[in-house]
């Protein structure tokens, strides 16, 4: 017995071919109705520059990661995985470079959040000069990095500088700050903390705004100190919003190029040269942009696994906390 595909009043019924909703055809027609097409235009803007400044840049630098592409003679020959082999057995790559890297990240990340976390208390009570005190711990967001770092370099300078003045002025020897390995890090991690700290607050604070207030209530009825509902109320209704901070800053920290370029240049004699500066001295300084792009692509390779494994850590110790 056939099946009317029509209803009594001569309407297509559920099971017409061509009715929308039901058939192949007319989910390809609710894919792509009027909204979509429309919503489609608006990113394909977006999605071309992407596509032109980001996906085909790191085509370029995957393609030419495999090849011979010396700057001043781009033989643009096949070697395959001869730079990724001489990078991953360099000593200045394994024992100073990724060292530095992650020490700069734990240092800066670790100082960074803590004092963000200190001022974002401190701002989140109301008192007078709320404003002016505000204004001030966010003043570093609005200097350049590059600025922010040829300061540091001056105020540090051993024969003219700042901190070099007041440090002979109450009877200590003179520090070369520029000059040895750990001073100069430790410049970096200061320029670093300096500028990033007030991005740690802006973000906790803002967390410690949205907690809700019942707990803080039920604490204050059990008459606890204030270092027990910071540690038992506060940082555990706040660690979500930590976590985000510590992941993002830390793919950011790790790929920090300006503050040691201007500071130290990498020096002295390369004990503080970093991931980024080791790829743009291989592509840039040595002329060999095959070399230069295989470490940016392994450095790509290191951030992505690092940032999947602090998600992962932070999530299942927020997890464990609750």
């Amino acid at each position: 017995m056939a099946i009317d595909n029509h209803t009594l009043d001569g309407t297509p019924g559920r099971n017409a071919p061509g009715t929308p909703g039901t058939g192949g055809r007319g989910r390809k027609r609710a894919l792509f109705d009027e909204k979509t097409r429309f919503s489609l235009l608006l990113l394909a803007p977006s999605g071309i520059m992407l596509l032109l400044f980001q996906v085909l840049p790191i085509l370029i630098g995957a393609n030419a990661s495999f090849r011979d592409w010396a700057l001043y003679d781009p033989q643009r020959t096949w070697v395959g995985f001869e730079h990724y082999a001489y990078i991953l057995t360099d000593p200045n790559f394994l024992y100073l470079v990724l060292p530095n890297t992650l020490l700069l990240m734990f240092c800066s990340v670790s100082i960074g959040l803590m004092i963000g976390l200190a001022l974002a208390h401190l701002l989140n009570r109301h008192f007078f000069g709320h404003a002016v005190v505000q204004t001030v711990i966010l003043l570093p967001l609005m200097v350049a990095p590059v600025i922010a770092s040829m300061m540091m370099r001056w105020i540090f300078n051993d024969q003219f500088g700042v901190v070099a003045a007041v440090w002979e002025g109450l009877g200590f020897g003179p520090i070369a700050w520029l000059s040895d390995r750990w001073p100069s890090f430790a410049i970096i991690v200061f320029a670093d903390v300096w500028l990033w700290a007030p991005w740690f607050t802006i973000i906790l604070l803002a967390g410690l705004r949205s907690l809700p207030k019942e707990p803080y209530e039920a604490a204050a009825i059990d008459a606890a100190g204030k270092w027990r509902v910071f540690t038992h109320v506060t940082l555990p209704m706040l660690r979500p919003v930590m976590a985000v901070c510590i992941v993002i800053r830390s793919i950011d920290c790790f790929r920090t190029f300006d503050q040691v370029w201007v500071i130290t240049g990498g020096g002295p004699a390369r004990q503080t040269e970093v991931f980024s500066i080791y790829a743009y001295t291989e592509a840039f300084v040595f002329l060999n942009f095959g070399r230069g792009t295989a470490a940016a692509m392994v450095g790509a390779v290191i951030i992505g696994l690092l940032g999947w494994g602090l998600y992962k850590l932070l999530n299942r110790f927020m997890e464990v906390s609750r």
